[in-house]
């Protein structure tokens, strides 16, 4: 009788003992990760004494309408010295005669075409690449044409972190809010990712930002010269050079509301997919450490809630050790995230967390199962 009490008790408390272990993986990524942004004090820059010349750089492919409502915001920052490139990608639409309007009511926008080529192919890193290399000034701060600060104070904050031995400012861009759950699901998933990052770069161990809203020195640039390591692959002008140029001295990251720049969101399950899809497949070359970390935070989430099912399952009842394990995560997440959101300006989603967590776990980890070595096609 003894033995087959310790067979049973063996067989049957293995699952709890794996919950506990994977509830121990999440405490440390909520407390100890995330808790560096709840706790951390939003400094404003735009009252830095320096107020060094900003290229703001832009690639544009087909984006006419995107640039007839956003492009005036960015012209219109309120700033001493700043120029804006656009580079006009292969655009087939009215882009260009859009960006003729533009220039003649704004003496600081610049336009750079590239033609299309029948033999040559490229991606947007190779139109991101003419911008820089057109840049007056030595400060590149970068978006997209789909994107508009949220205040006229933007360029100032980006600008003001950048300063000292800082080489890289990590800015913030939320999604437009929407009604329906895939856009409560987009706009968790980016905070969720601005969420790691940022705690990360306060850690002294930045690895991506997001090209809507970075900024990054001239001779940063060129001195890891640009996007070499990486021009195979479509994906990754952002995370991928903030991966490799990244050090624990040479970033900041910029979140006070005027530093915002709010961004259209994929509006369809199908965009939202492919977009996803792009950014798994530049995450397959972040450093090992990197890629170990991350692994490890989205495995164990999800090993977690699958094993609250199985734990309950297997012996139902002990299933109070399992309600416990998750409301004790979820308590700790409620407490730090709480802040974090209030930072960011989600707070509305915080009452959606036990859902869209749930969710976002399985159909990153499947997504990226699917799409981590598939072969990229769009010009991003």
């Amino acid at each position: 009788m003894p033995f087959n009490f310790d067979i049973s008790f063996n067989y049957f408390h293995i699952p709890y003992g794996l919950l506990l272990l994977l509830l121990l993986f999440q405490l440390y990524f909520i407390l100890f990760v995330y808790g560096r942004l709840s706790r951390y004090k939003v400094k404003s820059y735009q009252e830095a004494t320096e107020k060094p010349a900003v290229s703001v750089i832009i690639c544009a492919h087909n984006e006419q309408e995107n640039l007839q409502q956003y492009l005036g915001s960015i012209l219109e920052q309120e700033y001493p010295e700043f120029e804006v490139i656009v580079v006009n990608d292969c655009s087939s639409d009215e882009t260009k005669w859009v960006l003729k309007e533009f220039s003649s009511r704004y003496a600081h926008l610049r336009v750079v075409e590239i033609k299309e080529h029948i033999q040559l192919k490229h991606s947007k890193k190779f139109a991101l690449t003419m911008g820089i290399k057109a840049a007056k000034h030595g400060l590149l701060l970068m978006t997209d044409a789909d994107c508009q600060p949220m205040s006229r104070q933007w360029l100032a904050e980006m600008a003001g972190a950048l300063q000292g031995k800082k080489e890289l400012v990590l800015g913030y861009s939320p999604y437009f809010k929407y009604p329906g759950f895939l856009n409560k699901l987009i706009r968790f998933e980016t905070t969720h990712t601005a969420m790691s990052y940022l705690a990360y770069a306060l850690k002294g161990d930045a690895y991506m930002g997001v090209g809507r809203n970075l900024a990054y020195s001239k001779e940063l640039f060129f001195k890891g010269k640009g996007f070499n390591a990486h021009m195979h692959i479509k994906s990754g002008d952002d995370d991928l050079f903030v991966n490799a140029n990244a050090n624990r001295n040479n970033v900041e990251i910029a979140i006070y509301p005027d530093a915002f720049v709010e961004s259209a969101p994929k509006t369809t399950w199908k965009s939202y997919y492919k977009q996803k899809a792009r950014h798994a497949g530049a995450s397959v070359l972040y450093k090992a450490r990197h890629k170990s970390m991350l692994g490890i935070q989205l495995i164990s989430a999800v090993l977690f809630y699958s094993l609250l099912l199985v734990s309950v399952i297997l012996l139902p009842s002990f299933w109070y050790v399992a309600l416990a394990a998750y409301l004790i995560r979820l308590l700790c997440q409620l407490l730090v995230f709480r802040a974090i959101y209030r930072k960011l300006q989600v707070s509305d989603l915080l009452v959606w967390l036990p859902i869209l967590d749930l969710y976002y776990y399985f159909y990153i980890c499947f997504n990226g199962l699917f799409n981590r070595n598939k072969k990229l096609k769009s010009w991003k």
